[in-house]
């Protein structure tokens, strides 16, 4: 049974999945495996909202985690911890625009936000990971 102080360590889980899953995507789309793409990518945006719902979960039971590291590490930590937040709230509208104009068969608008989108989500979802080690690994 998984209980409420294993979920960072899931979280963070999720978030390598996505990680793994959205490159994957990447590179079937660009060798033309259009089926697999699809494929690959429903179960990126899949594994992000799970990891959200558990995000959620998490912080609504826990509340918001100090971060105790000092010096220039404190830094890095909020500089990533920031960009990420920021990136974060901006990918999920992008990520959904993205997979409903691909549902709709709109390509070319989809392959237009899609350049956008996927780097971002990759961002987001690498640093979330980082985040997760200095936070609770560190």
């Amino acid at each position: 049974m998984i209980e409420i102080g294993d979920l960072p360590a899931v979280n963070a889980t999720l978030n390598a999945l996505a990680t793994v899953l959205l490159a994957t995507g990447w590179v079937l789309i660009s060798q033309g495996k259009v089926e697999q793409h699809h494929r690959c990518m429903l179960a990126a945006f899949a594994t992000s909202a799970v990891f959200l719902a558990s995000y959620l979960v998490y912080h609504f039971n826990v509340g918001s985690v100090a971060f105790t590291g000092q010096g220039p590490l404190r830094i890095l930590y909020f500089t990533i911890l920031i960009s990420h937040i920021i990136l974060a709230i901006v990918i999920l509208p992008m990520a959904l625009i993205t997979l409903v104009r691909a549902l709709r068969a709109q390509f070319d608008a989809h392959r237009r936000i899609a350049r956008w989108t996927l780097p971002l989500w990759l961002y987001v979802s690498i640093t979330g990971v980082i985040v997760y080690v200095m936070l609770y690994q560190m």
